[in-house]
């Protein structure tokens, strides 16, 4: 119930709509027992047409409800028809049409409300989740698989509705219509009731011991299947290196693998599951045959019960397994939702290491320079950076470059504060970007990876991602100082092009230039470009590398650089070697030091 707790708290903005929904419920569960009690004078006046009160009957408090009752209804069937029998029966079937109308119309109302209530919530638990997952630092998504997190916010969060909001239906409607259906049975025997009684007990141990291991085997499946969702998400990603490997089979024997696992533990979950019913129902039958015979030996033997009343009270007994079935399912709902709840949960309840301080600043402008102080920084258990210094000044372009693994993307991430240091401090114009505010700090910077990552979405909106309300002028703009514009021309519907799932209608050198061209929209006075250029060909290279130097005039600017041609201008080269600093100078200078930047010279030149 912990979790129960947990995901109700969602309710709180519709608990208008729960309100109604329990005010219905509670009028259906009341017309339920109602409309079954007025069989009775139904079949009085079927089974006993000579029995007619014309005398008002007196009321003698309520020790005598019942036959008061029976009586009244009698007085005004009798006062009605006079001698004309089926006059009467018409009027009482009148009544119970009524009532059963009544009932229905109260059921539909609740369930109209409830409506609102569990789509809401739904809806808001997605939204939190979808805000939980764009909050989330970069980290947390290098431990988690993608698919996963998919499979969390869809299949999980409707098996929630599914099981938890499902049973809000219940909790007033299902234990009140029991409620009410055995105080009328009480009226009319109060002796036969204490036999149903005998039976709730007995089919709640039945009930609870075949739902104890729903919980576990729920939570097989759902994990499962957020599996063969990463599977497809990898497979979608990566279709050109499967093709080209032909690795189609590994991936196909992979992915049946899992949907073989899935469909073993969904067998065993739903056989489980599928349990509940026929278990409830027998024992409803059970206990109905038990009345039937005890309620017999009370009409034909004892005579302390009259037919009719019989027959209603057998009725209103079978009421009650649609309610008590409908309870037992729910209690297995809820152990199959608690593993779809700690799953959405663990997301919703993950804290985010890198958030804004309570008074952090905004900054507006960047003065000076960027300082990396005794850095220190470690992904796992080994560091990538060591007591690791560096200046970049306003104005000046600063190029890393060295091996792969030298830690080079690292200080883009952590100056963009992907990451937090472990160790010392990042100091923009002297403060701590940890007492500055992400959004303001982030607003500073301009970022081209080497990776160019796209949207489904226009070239256009794809440009204005960091800056929404910009105009088509200064859009364009954009585009031709990043040597967009023409091939954007080009295109079938200009800047209003769709450009497919990751821009996979252009080229890398478009997509490169594109990505350009969104960072010199926002005109940030900082740029980081992470090898923006090495998985481009030398025709594509030439002019993404001139959008580059085009947009790097008067910027600061950290260069991650594979290709060290494309960095022979910048005011200061910093070689890394295992996170530190080997050499450092203008292309010049550590050309004619003849150390280890020379010799990566003369190895690309080989090459």
């Amino acid at each position: 119930m912990e979790y129960f707790k947990k995901i109700l708290r969602f309710a709180g903005p519709y608990r208008k709509y729960g309100f109604l929904n329990i005010f219905f419920n509670i009028l259906y569960a009341l017309f339920s027992a109602l409309s079954f009690a007025a069989l009775i004078p139904m079949l009085d006046v079927l089974f006993k047409p000579g029995d007619k009160v014309y005398a008002k009957p007196p009321y003698q408090g309520l020790g005598d409800v019942k036959n008061y009752l029976q009586e009244y209804i009698n007085y005004q069937v009798t006062a009605y028809s006079g001698d004309d029998d089926m006059k009467g029966l018409v009027l009482v079937i009148g009544l119970v049409l009524v009532l059963f109308l009544l009932k229905n119309i109260f059921n539909y109302l609740a369930m109209y409300f409830i409506t609102f209530l569990r789509n809401g919530v739904l809806k808001d638990i997605r939204n939190k989740m979808y805000e939980k997952v764009v909050d989330l630092p970069v980290s947390y998504f290098s431990e988690k698989r993608k698919g996963d997190v998919i499979a969390r916010i869809t299949s999980d969060v409707l098996e929630i509705q599914h099981s938890f909001l499902s049973i809000l239906e219940l909790i007033v409607r299902e234990p009140l219509t029991i409620l009410f259906t055995i105080l009328v049975m009480f009226g009319i025997s109060a002796k036969l009731t204490l036999f149903v009684f005998v039976f709730i007990p007995v089919a709640g141990m039945i009930i609870s011991r075949i739902g104890k291991s729903l919980k576990k085997k729920s939570d097989r499946v759902q994990k499962e299947q957020g599996e063969f969702l990463s599977i497809v998400e990898e497979t979608l990603s990566g279709l050109r290196v499967i093709k080209a490997f032909n690795a189609e089979s590994r991936f196909i024997r992979i992915f049946k693998n899992s949907t073989d696992r899935f469909y073993r533990f969904s067998n065993s979950l739903l056989n489980r599951q599928n349990l509940a019913s026929p278990t409830g129902e027998f024992l409803g039958i059970l206990v109905i045959g038990v009345l039937l015979w005890f309620g017999g030996k009370m009409v034909l033997v004892e005579g302390t019960l009259d037919a009719s009343s019989f027959i209603a009270y057998m009725g209103l007994a079978y009421n009650i397994l649609t309610p008590a079935k409908a309870i037992s399912k729910a209690s297995y709902r809820v152990r199959k939702g608690n593993a779809a709840a700690e799953r959405v949960l663990e997301v919703l309840e993950s804290e985010n290491p890198i958030k804004d301080k309570k008074n952090a600043q905004d900054i507006q402008r960047f003065e000076k320079q960027i300082e990396l102080k005794n850095v220190g920084f470690k992904y796992e258990d080994e560091y990538i950076l060591k007591d690791f210094d560096l200046k970049v000044l306003k104005g000046h372009t600063v190029a890393l470059v060295g091996q792969s693994g030298s830690g080079k993307s690292t200080i883009a991430n952590l100056v963009t504060r992907f990451y937090d240091v472990n160790e010392g401090a990042i100091l923009l114009d002297g403060t701590n970007i940890k007492d500055v505010s992400k959004k303001s700090l982030r607003n500073l910077m301009g970022l081209v990876m080497q990776d160019s990552i796209l949207f489904n979405d226009t070239a256009a909106k794809n440009i204005a991602l960091g800056k929404e309300n910009a105009t088509r002028e200064e859009i364009i703009e954009a585009a031709k100082v990043a040597n967009a514009h023409d091939f954007i021309m080009e295109l079938p519907n200009g800047y209003d092009t769709n450009i497919g799932d990751g821009g996979n209608k252009l080229s890398g050198g478009q997509k490169q230039r594109l990505s350009i061209a969104r960072a010199v929209l926002t005109n940030p006075p900082i740029m980081i470009l992470d090898e923006a250029t090495s998985a481009l060909d030398t025709e594509s290279e030439r002019l993404v590398q001139d959008a580059l130097e085009k947009m790097m005039r008067n910027r600061t600017s950290i260069v991650i650089a594979h290709r060290l041609s494309t960095v022979q201008n910048a005011d200061s080269i910093v070689v890394l070697q295992k996170g530190k600093i080997v050499e450092q100078g203008t292309h010049d200078e550590l050309m004619k030091s003849k150390k280890g930047y020379k010799k990566l010279v003369e190895m690309q030149t080989l090459g």
